[in-house]
């Protein structure tokens, strides 16, 4: 039995390689979680019709696509994902890019989510991309321009989740991924934090991927995880 929350932070990543072995996740998970992140993996293997069908069967959708492109390009993606119904959708938080987007989806529900450093990243990332500060100051500067301009809230690794709220204020959205119980296999994430230590620090949900996607019995990994947050006060 889980328990009732009023709040459910959990999205599940939809990390696998087709529509059917998607729709196999979402069936044996349940009714504990409906909300689902479709990253460019399932996206590139099912499409926008893919998620449609998400959609049209009440899920709530998170579209990871993290659009990078010249601002012309990104203002006709966002307004097409707009008229979707999808609930957020990543950019890169570009100012260009974050400009073009929140123009093209105005009058719409879409939620605009900025994408500061990916949680695969670690300092040697930096260096090569000729940054001289740390992790933490180049997603600070990015969630300050992000808030500028009128996005909607910020994707961040849990461990900048509380540096990152007192930017961004007790609205905007943050979501987390790199997130995951203890004793559970980091994968190729650097900078990963617990769920209840992510949502002590703001967080507003939790992208749970490979803990849940990647277990014998997906639904008793989301009941741990719930059960987890239920001890947060």
């Amino acid at each position: 039995m889980t328990p009732l929350a009023t709040h459910n932070p959990i999205i599940i990543a939809l990390d696998v390689e087709s529509a059917a072995d998607a729709r196999s996740l979402i069936h044996r998970i349940g009714p504990r979680v409906n909300f689902y992140k479709v990253g460019l993996e399932l996206y590139a293997a099912a499409g926008m019709d893919f998620v449609r069908g998400l959609l049209s069967d009440g899920h709530r959708i998170f579209l990871d696509l993290k659009f990078y492109d010249i601002p012309e390009t990104v203002s006709r993606a966002v307004a097409r994902v707009a008229a979707t119904g999808v609930d957020f959708l990543t950019i890169h938080a570009v100012p260009s890019v974050m400009r073009a987007a929140a123009a093209a989806r105005r009058g719409s529900n879409l939620r605009l989510l900025a994408v500061t450093v990916l949680t695969s990243f670690g300092s040697e990332d930096l260096d090569d991309l000729g940054f001289e500060g740390t992790i933490a100051e180049l997603v600070e500067r990015r969630a300050h321009k992000a808030m500028e301009l009128g996005i909607d809230g910020i994707v961040a690794s849990p461990l900048e989740a509380a540096a990152v709220r007192s930017i961004i204020g007790p609205d905007a959205v943050l979501v987390t991924p790199g997130v995951r119980s203890a004793g559970a296999d980091k994968g190729d994430q650097k900078r990963v934090a617990t769920p209840a230590q992510a949502i002590r620090d703001g967080a507003s949900y939790l992208v749970i991927g490979r803990q849940v996607t990647r277990a014998a019995d997906p639904a008793a990994e989301v009941d741990r995880i719930l059960f987890e947050l239920a001890e947060v006060g």
